[in-house]
């Protein structure tokens, strides 16, 4: 399991580093707001442990553009603030849960346990448009004022990611990791197969997106003239 801690404590940090890692788990760290935002965006995560009171972008702000952005990863809000009014707007805001600071080490382990055994949330009917394509990630299919054509559903994931950070290059990583999860045993070049795929599609839909290859990192999905 994957987490992403945001927390500007470092002193916290260093003891929630030895006991996620004692379990097995894997961890990365940001001590801001804006570093928090960068990784959630970035990467894939299990689970996200976000600080209420963060420099340069307060948690509850990271929190509603992570959501905006639908990234549903289930989130534990961290804080000091402990008010009713507090919790509401955390969960108001898109959190899972929300733990009063200082916490036993061992009631944190078990909301992260409780967190991980939640099912996935079933994505509910996406239509979604960048430039002249549509995609509808629920009948797998993708059209332009030229046509339409069907989707795998690998495909359609694949692409849904791309349309949802349109113009942004997305890292191999990130993509392996949304698409067939961060420790599937998945060759390298399956990813670069399904690009291959899904730039047949929108070539033969006379659609103006193209994949770009960034060398050394990935892909990305813009629209030429």
């Amino acid at each position: 399991m994957r987490i992403l801690v945001i927390e500007d404590d470092k002193d916290l940090c260093v003891a929630l580093n030895i006991h996620l890692k004692g379990f097995g788990y894997n961890i990365d760290f940001a001590n801001s707001g804006d570093d928090g935002l960068h990784f959630a965006m970035q990467n894939a995560y299990d689970i996200i442990l976000l600080d209420r009171m963060l420099p340069e972008l307060d948690g509850i702000s990271l929190l509603k553009t992570i959501r905006k952005n639908e990234i549903k990863t289930p989130v534990l809000m961290l804080t000091a603030l402990d008010g009713i009014g507090e919790r509401v707007n955390g969960l108001d805001a898109g959190a899972d849960d929300y733990l009063a600071k200082p916490f036993a080490i061992e009631e944190l382990m078990a909301r992260i346990r409780a967190l991980a055994r939640r099912p996935a949330i079933l994505e509910t009917t996406q239509t979604i448009s960048f430039g002249d394509l549509t995609l509808d990630s629920n009948l797998n299919q993708i059209q332009t004022a030229s046509g339409c054509c069907s989707l795998s559903k690998k495909e359609t994931e694949l692409l849904l990611i791309f349309m949802r950070s349109p113009n942004k290059t997305l890292a191999r990583e990130l993509l392996f990791a949304r698409v067939w999860g961060a420790d599937a045993p998945v060759e390298d070049g399956n990813l670069d197969n399904y690009i291959h795929f899904l730039r047949r599609r929108l070539k033969s839909l006379k659609s103006r997106l193209k994949f770009v290859t960034v060398r050394g990192v990935g892909y990305r999905l813009e629209e030429q003239a």
